[in-house]
Formats: C-alpha cells, structure tokens, sequence
C-alpha cells in the first residue's frame, strides 16, 4: 500500500492499522449478530410466540443499546479529535465524561423502562396475541436489569476503537457472547426454560462484559484511560463537546430505532406468521451489513483524527477507501446469505407460511442492500466525525418519519403488501438518505463544523 497522498504528507494510518482496526471490528459484529441469531434459533424451541416475544423486546433493547453507542461515539470522536491534535490528557478527560454520564442516564432509563412496562406491552407494541404478550413481559423484566452494564461496555468500547484498539472490544464481545451461547443452551435444552431462558444468560454475560470493561479502562497503561473513579466529577466544559455529537447522534439513532418500533406495531397486526417472519428476516439480514456496519465504526474513528489533527485531504481518502471496502463486504456477505438461505430458513422450524414469506424478505434485502446501504450506513460516519451532526440527523429523522414510516403504512396496509411492504418502505428511506449524504459529502461544509 502507498504510504503518501497527493499532497506528499504521510498517511495517518498504514495498510497494517486499517487491517488491526477493520478485522476485529468485523469480527465482534458478526459475534454479536450471531448470538442473537442463535438466540433466535434457541428460543424456537419454545414456539413460535417466543420468538416473536424475544423480537420484539430486542427492538426496545436495540434502542437504548443506539442511545448509548451514540454518547459513546460523542465521547470517542471528541477523544480521537484530542489524540488527532496530540492532547492524551484531554482524550482522558473525554473518556471520563463519556463513562459519567452514560453510567448515570443509563440507570434513569432503566427506571423508566421499568415504570413504563404497561405503556410499551400495551400500546408501543399494539395489539398482540395473549401468549406473544406474556413472554414479552418475562423477557423485558429481565433483561432491562442489563441496560447499565451495556452503558459502561459501550463507553470503553468505543474509546479502545479510538486509539485504534479494536481487538479488546473483540475479545471481550468474544467471552461475554460465548457465555450467552453456552447459558442458552443450558437453561432452554438442558433444563426446559422457556423464554426466561434466553433473558437470564444475557443479562448476566452483559453483566460480566460491563465490570470486567470498567476494570480496563481504569488501567492507566492505555492512551485513553480513566484516571479515578472516586474522583469523578461534572466537567460541563467537556460534556458540553460530547453532548454536541452525542444528542444529535442519539437522537438520529433513538428516532431510527422509534420509527422501527411504530412499523412493528404495523407488522403485528398482520398476525404471529408475519411477526416471526420478520423477526427471522432481521436477523438473517443482519450478517448482509455487518462488513458494512464495521466499515462505518472503523471511519468513526479513522475520520476523527484527521479531522482533529486539521488533514482533510486524508479523511476523503479513507472515506473512499473504507466506503469501497464497505461495498465489497456486503456483496460478498449478501451471496453468501443466498447460498445458506434454505438452512437458514430450516434451522428456524418454520410452518411453510412463514417460512415463504421470510424468503422473499430475504432476497429482496440481498438486492437492496448491495446497491444502497453503504452510501447510507457508511458514509455519513465521516460527516459525524467532522462534527457534521445536525446536517446528519435532521436528513436521518426526516427521511424516515416521512418514508419509511409513512411508505410502511401505505405499502403494508393501505397497497396490501403486508411486511414486504414494510421493507419496500425501509429502502426508500435509505435511497433518499443516500441522495443528501452524497451531496453534503460533494461539498466542503461538513470541512468547517466545530465543536
């Protein structure tokens, strides 16, 4: 690989750090994408109302996980900005901000999530069938108990991949998922769980995984680490930094994720056949992105040093880079769901109904997500890291509340397309993400926000 640009300045990052960045990131993906398939396959043991449960759950959980990678990402970009300009003290001081705040929010939204139980089973989920309902009241119970130690998990995370360490992350992931799959196994075949039996491995591997990140980064031998805990105290100036990428972020992430919940309840009204095939379809559609979805982690990071350290030129020739990088994975990712899709399907214990409509779920996500997702997902991720953040969320909420949502709406009932249309809606969305962010990223005005 070239170790010089046009400009004759040499690359921030060589052949051999994309590679130690890029190849954990994809790797702690695909394991945490893997468990929640296999959670999926698991729970089918107990029918198909666990399923649909465990699903819809995940998709409240996928909401608070998107708030706090977003404050995390605030954190990060403001930490790797600092590490861009040289100033580890002021990378640390990010980190200690970040894991502050994230600690005390995420103890509030458990609260509500607990005192609000009654609002999301009965009218965010709509009407569902009594069994589906009562296993999403065990599963959501449980669960919930995890959402702080995802905070603290988030939150080192996303400081490791900012000095360019994304092998700790991996293996953490590595060890917190293998404890998943293994207490999964235990409790749903070994001794006859039903839904409970997914919940509980979760919430103590979670548990494990956030005091065992909180250990790492009190270790001062790192670049970025937190240098006391007893001694954490509210630095407004610094927050206010990372608020200003992490809330617009946030806010994308919680909107997105909201818009998805509303088209749930969309979905549930066509019946359990459609809930279920939804659910196996999110999942298997999952691993398509997970390259891309990594891509977009590692130009997080990549992005916020050249921006802090005033290069520019640099951060559009990784974007180029990663962003190709990105469409070759997917593809890649998106042939090899193709040729699993028949065990995929089977492995799930599908009635044929189901089974059907998942299939064509599938295939048309292969088409969509080759063509449009990296430009989409990807891309917008340098913007974020330029501190581009508003420009990106009023074009994320916009787009989705009036596409995605409001197309489900009209695709699935109104047209009768059911949950296909439901999809059709989903990458309309992303078309019309990709017109604004190829635009924005054309220009030069993302090159003069600051934080």
């Amino acid at each position: 690989m070239k170790t010089e640009i046009s400009s004759g300045k040499k690359l921030l990052f060589s052949g051999r750090d994309l590679r130690g960045l890029i190849v954990p990131l994809i790797i702690e993906q695909f394991l945490a994408i893997f468990v929640g398939l296999a959670d999926s396959v698991m729970v089918a043991s107990v029918g198909e109302a666990a399923v649909s449960a465990v699903s819809l759950i995940d998709t409240i959980m996928i909401l608070l996980i998107n708030i706090f990678t977003a404050l995390a990402t605030g954190g990060a970009i403001v930490a790797g900005q600092a590490l861009g300009r040289r100033h580890e003290e002021a990378g640390c001081e990010a980190l200690e901000q970040t894991l502050l705040f994230s600690t005390a929010f995420s103890l509030l939204i458990m609260a509500l999530v607990y005192a609000g139980k009654w609002f999301i089973l009965h009218v965010v989920f709509g009407k569902i069938e009594p069994d589906v309902m009562a296993n999403c009241n065990t599963y959501l119970m449980i669960v919930t108990a995890s959402i702080p130690f995802l905070a603290v998990y988030n939150c080192g995370a996303a400081a490791f991949r900012a000095t360019g360490d994304s092998r700790t992350p991996m293996f953490l992931s590595l060890v917190m998922n293998g404890m998943n799959i293994i207490g999964n196994g235990i409790l749903l075949y070994g001794l006859g769980f039903g839904v409970e039996g997914a919940a509980i491995p979760t919430l103590i591997s979670r548990a494990f995984a956030g005091v065992w990140m909180l250990c790492l980064i009190c270790d001062k031998k790192r670049t970025l680490h937190v240098r006391t805990l007893s001694g954490l105290r509210l630095n407004t100036h610094v927050l206010r930094k990372i608020l200003h990428i992490g809330i617009p972020y946030g806010l994308e992430n919680s909107m997105f994720q909201l818009g998805k919940i509303l088209v749930l309840s969309v979905v549930s009204g066509f019946g359990t056949v459609s809930i279920a095939a939804n659910a196996v379809s999110n999942s298997v559609c999952n691993f398509a992105i997970l390259g891309g979805m990594s891509m977009g982690y590692a130009l997080s990071s990549v992005a916020a040093q050249c921006v802090g350290a005033g290069d520019y030129e640099q951060a559009r020739y990784y974007t180029r880079k990663l962003l190709l990088y990105s469409y070759v994975s997917v593809v890649v990712m998106n042939l090899l769901i193709l040729v699993m899709m028949p065990t995929a399907i089977r492995v799930y214990n599908l009635s044929p109904e189901t089974g059907a409509m998942a299939r064509r779920i599938i295939l048309y996500h292969a088409l969509m997500s080759t063509l449009i997702w990296p430009a989409s997902f990807t891309l917008p991720n340098v913007l974020r890291a330029a501190n581009d953040v508003g420009f990106c969320m009023w074009v994320s909420i916009l787009s989705m509340w009036i596409f995605r949502v409001g197309f489900s709406y009209v695709l699935g009932q109104f047209a009768g397309m059911g949950v296909l249309g439901v999809w059709v809606a989903m990458t309309i969305d992303w078309a019309v993400r990709v017109v604004f962010f190829v635009w924005r990223y054309r220009g030069t005005k993302w090159q003069l926000k600051e934080v």
